[in-house]
């Protein structure tokens, strides 16, 4: 028990830095990305509640199309695309949410650079440079949030001061 709360304190922990402008600096580009890749990207593929109405989708439901798109991959992805794509819009719809909140920071970063990762080699790679770029910019964005936590500007950081 004492094992799994040392390594919830880890994850939910985050790095403060010495000044709060800084971890406002960090917050703000945390905030736009989760919000951009939630509307942006993860609410056309994933039913939330701020799913356009044209996309047709019920809560929590994958659009029909994303699938088959997830199958041209190949290899595993081939072998298990609806989970997949359930997998990839869900980090992007709600993991981007979790991440401009700054709650699950670690966890929904770490599911945002998987995704992205996707995305840049298997579906952008061909396109060239300026066709991956949002995804290696949200990818940078997971990135540094792995390592940082929310900092002070996040839900995590209200947690870990009521556990520790």
């Amino acid at each position: 028990m004492t094992r799994i709360k040392s390594l919830l304190k880890f994850i939910i922990t985050p790095v403060t830095q010495k000044n709060w402008f800084t971890d406002f600096t960090f917050f703000i580009i945390r905030f736009l990305c989760g919000i951009g890749i939630s509307i942006g990207f993860g609410a056309d593929k994933f039913g939330v509640p701020w799913t356009p109405d044209s996309q047709n989708l019920n809560l929590f439901e994958v659009a029909a199309w994303f699938p088959e798109d997830v199958k041209v991959y190949g290899g595993i992805f081939a072998m298990f695309p609806i989970f997949f794509a359930w997998m990839g819009a869900f980090s992007e719809a709600i993991g981007g949410i979790l991440l401009a909140l700054g709650i699950g920071t670690r966890i929904s970063s770490f599911l945002v650079a998987c995704t992205m990762l996707v995305a840049i080699f298997c579906q952008k790679w061909d396109s060239g440079l300026w066709q991956m770029l949002p995804a290696i910019s949200f990818l940078w964005v997971a990135i540094y949030n792995m390592a940082l936590g929310s900092g002070r500007f996040g839900l995590d950081f209200l947690i870990s001061k009521k556990i520790n």
